[in-house]
């Protein structure tokens, strides 16, 4: 029996592109957030891709983002907030006392997860900004 050409097309909508793994796939959510692939992204995902572009950031490696380093990933303002040492930078914990606030704000269900609906919100983009 041979398929028709809507329904290879139709099974091939349901196929991963460029390799990415089938649990993720459709999710709506950004590559490598959602680690245990349940649909959404929870703090401990969010801090985990958070400590990791921060590694990536830290170009001098001496444990802080400095505005340069962050690349407009906060205002002025806010990167002025977030310094609580007073000191121009922002060290990991403090980068993610930012990413935590910013997922609180995101989590508008207060359920602990934020879907991809959420992370599309105005909130859940500013987190993003400090995800990827």
């Amino acid at each position: 029996m041979a398929l028709s050409r809507r329904a290879i097309l139709i099974s091939l909508a349901g196929l991963p592109a460029f390799g990415g793994s089938p649990a993720s796939a459709g999710s709506g959510l950004p590559e490598g957030l959602d680690t245990d692939a349940d649909g959404t992204v929870d703090l401990a995902e969010a801090k985990k891709a958070a400590e990791t572009l921060f590694d990536k950031l830290d170009h001098d490696h001496d444990g802080t983002l400095d505005a340069k380093e962050l690349r407009r990933r906060l205002t002025k303002g806010d990167l002025t907030a977030a310094d609580l040492a007073k000191d121009g930078t922002l060290s990991k914990d403090e980068y993610l006392a930012v990413v935590d606030k910013r997922f609180r704000q995101a989590d508008v269900d207060h359920d602990g997860t934020l879907t991809p609906r959420e992370l599309r919100s105005k909130s859940g983009r500013a987190l993003l900004e400090l995800l990827q």
